[in-house]
């Protein structure tokens, strides 16, 4: 396939060094689930043998997806052959049945719903692009991966119909980020029914907003931005000049000065404590999500010129992020700079 956006070698390694760092580390563990007997109380190898490390559930996912898209984009990178054993080690029929297991109980209906389950699919799309290059692994893991893969897509359909609202948070419960991993993933696999009822659901949610309160952004928390994320959702649903008059709408002023400050990167005060850390991620995934929207904008668009220089000031900021050796930000954030290097969410595949 053709590579990713050039991106410095030095970067590449750290993000992917990150990744190899995580995934095989089990302590510390912030297990999320709901115990309904003692022997729901296991270590984490034991409970999800596949997706174990990198902290939590969802990191370890993308952790997975970090390595799988780096190895695919850079086979001949040092970091490759190290990435593909990862996944070969977690990425097993034993592993991925057991994680099935886990996951199918009626009672875990609402487990990592919607981000952990986004990203599952995210990871699915992935070993499934890399398996169309070519790569007979990749296929393998795939082929393994698809009952969790069938599963998170089938608990993301049920939930959608029945929210009546967008989650507007600015962590891992917000609809808009999520849905829009999951729109990737439906168009990337061919699944119409699917990407109908997302796109169906973003426009339910969205499409009458306007002047959004990013005066309110961000939280003390926040790794997403609320309103970044929802039109960087709405420019995959929206056609070019009907999404060009809905963020005129959203966004009707870039330039003042609640909107400077918005748009000015942000700094965890302490990268050692995991929510204070998420800023560090803010970061990232602003210059990711405003990247996607001004290049959705027509080039004489009034707002795009000064979104592509947040955009820059924000990739910059994040980047510089992962030089840090806190735990509580390196087992996820090269995931984050690992979808912005590499246009991810702008890219078909």
């Amino acid at each position: 396939m053709s590579s990713s956006p050039a991106v410095d070698s030095a970067l590449l390694e750290r993000i992917a060094a990150l990744a190899l760092a995580a995934i095989h580390r089990e302590y510390p563990n912030h297990l999320l689930l709901l115990a309904t007997s003692d022997d729901d109380l296991r270590p984490p190898r034991e409970l999800t043998p596949a997706f174990y490390g990198c902290f939590d559930w969802h990191s370890a996912v993308h952790g997975h997806w970090t390595l799988a898209r780096l190895a695919r984009l850079h086979p001949d990178a040092a970091f490759a052959a190290d990435a593909r054993a990862a996944l070969g080690r977690n990425l097993t029929d034993a592993a991925l049945a057991a994680e099935h297991a886990f996951l199918v109980r009626p009672d875990r209906a609402g487990f990592e719903r919607p981000y952990g389950l986004a990203w599952l699919l995210q990871l699915d799309a992935e070993l499934h692009g890399w398996a169309r290059d070519g790569e007979a692994d990749a296929a393998s893991w795939a082929g393994r991966l698809a009952p969790l893969s069938r599963l998170a897509r089938e608990r993301l359909a049920t939930w959608l119909p029945r929210l009546l609202w967008p989650i507007r948070s600015g962590e891992h419960s917000q609809t808009a980020f999520a849905l829009g991993l999951a729109l990737d993933w439906a168009r990337a696999e061919r699944d119409d029914t699917f990407a109908a009822l997302v796109t169906a659901r973003a426009r339910e949610f969205h499409l009458e907003d306007t002047d959004a309160p990013f005066e309110y952004e961000p939280s003390g928390h926040d790794f997403l931005s609320p309103a970044l994320a929802e039109a960087d959702l709405m420019r995959r649903v929206l056609a070019p000049s009907e999404f060009a008059m809905w963020l005129t709408a959203f966004l009707p002023d870039v330039t003042g000065a609640p909107a400077t400050r918005w748009l000015t990167p942000v700094r965890s005060t302490d990268p050692a404590d995991g929510k204070l850390a998420h800023l560090d991620g803010l970061n990232l995934s602003r210059a990711w999500m405003i990247e996607g929207i001004a290049a959705a904008l027509p080039r004489a668009h009034p707002v795009r010129t000064p979104l592509e220089r947040a955009a820059a000031t924000h990739r910059e900021a994040g980047l510089a992020a992962l030089q840090g050796g806190e735990y509580a930000g390196t087992h996820w954030l090269g995931s984050f700079a690992a979808y912005l290097v590499t246009a991810r969410g702008r890219t078909p595949h």
